[in-house]
């Protein structure tokens, strides 16, 4: 690879990628040279300097500086960026699931600087830099986030009286959830991006095997729940923690009874947030979209230019770091239990 790489490969021209391509063209010292999709007669925005579609994976990669794969899914993305990396590309991906549950093949990339993945978790909102660069001056005590902007909005309509299965199905109908939504009402999505953030605070190998069974999403809340919790003052949220009973880490994902006043309340509906704790930095809360095309596609070319300019990725620490002796877990009760 030379020191000025610019041919960009973009896999997957779907809503991101498409947003992607469009942003990247702004920069004059990168060109996108091809895209990867599974038609390519499909018609598409992809702004004033369309690049080569293909359905061959050969031709996508070929010659390609920096591979950007926004196909999601874990084992077909996963093979075809190790073919990437194999031929000595940079490596830009948004593919939360395939980082979580693959990190055999993708943690090797992160530990030596060719991987970038700001857009994995809350999209454009930078906590994946944040955490893994200046808060890093502050031994970890606890994280704590919503990182599922569909479960917020579906919590929103049953907050207003809305069944749980008409919110879903609007949802659904708006494009904010998928035909199966069990990634994101499950808390499966939420959990994948806790699985990376966690790695980058404190447990750098962390599987997904340990995070799984420690996962529960919304689908037991009723409106009627969530009125009364709302009489009480208090409001639900999917959460997702990172924290110290005293002796170890623990992680999970599960909905709380948040009071109003509470800083991952007070971001508001439709936004992600990720409120940090560290012994020296004291409270962190960073907020903004976690979702959508253009939001996403923002953080995947400023990964990009960091790639063209040979800037290291994200890195995660080189051990994992001991656990506070106090806990420092949220301490609000779980409204759904195994």
């Amino acid at each position: 690879m030379n020191n000025s790489p610019r041919r960009v490969a973009v896999l997957g021209a779907g809503t991101v990628g498409a947003a992607a391509i469009r942003l990247l063209q702004r920069h004059a010292q990168l060109e996108v040279v091809a895209a990867l999709v599974r038609d390519p007669a499909a018609p598409r925005d992809l702004g004033e300097r369309p690049p080569r579609l293909t359905a061959d994976p050969d031709e996508a990669l070929e010659g390609a500086d920096v591979v950007v794969e926004l196909i999601g899914g874990v084992e077909r993305a996963t093979a075809l960026m190790q073919r990437a990396a194999a031929a000595g590309a940079r490596l830009v991906s948004a593919n939360k699931a395939a980082l979580a549950e693959r990190w055999d093949v993708w943690g090797p990339w992160v530990a030596a600087g060719r991987l970038g993945f700001e857009a994995a978790v809350m999209a454009g909102t930078p906590v994946v830099s944040a955490v893994a660069g200046p808060l890093r001056g502050s031994r970890p005590l606890a994280l704590h986030a919503l990182l599922n902007g569909t479960c917020g909005y579906l919590i929103e309509r049953m907050e207003a009286g809305e069944p749980f299965a008409d919110a879903l199905a609007e949802a659904q109908r708006r494009g904010y959830a998928e035909a199966d939504p069990g990634l994101d009402v499950d808390g499966v999505d939420a959990a994948h991006k806790l699985t990376l953030l966690a790695r980058l605070c404190a447990l750098p190998e962390l599987r997904w095997e340990q995070v799984r069974p420690h996962v529960r999403g919304i689908r037991r809340l009723t409106p009627e729940w969530l009125a009364d919790l709302a009489r009480r003052d208090l409001r639900a949220r999917l959460v997702a923690s990172l924290w110290s009973d005293g002796e170890a880490w623990r992680v999970a994902v599960r909905p709380l009874a948040l009071p109003c006043d509470h800083a991952l309340v007070r971001v508001g509906s439709g936004r992600n947030a990720l409120l940090f704790r560290g012994d020296a930095v004291g409270e962190v809360l960073i907020a903004g979209a976690g979702a959508g095309g253009e939001a996403t596609a923002s953080a995947v070319v400023a990964d990009v230019l960091d790639a063209v300019a040979l800037r290291p990725g994200p890195a995660v620490p080189p051990r994992a770091l001991a656990p506070p002796a106090r806990s420092s877990a949220i301490g609000f009760p779980e409204l759904e239990r195994p």
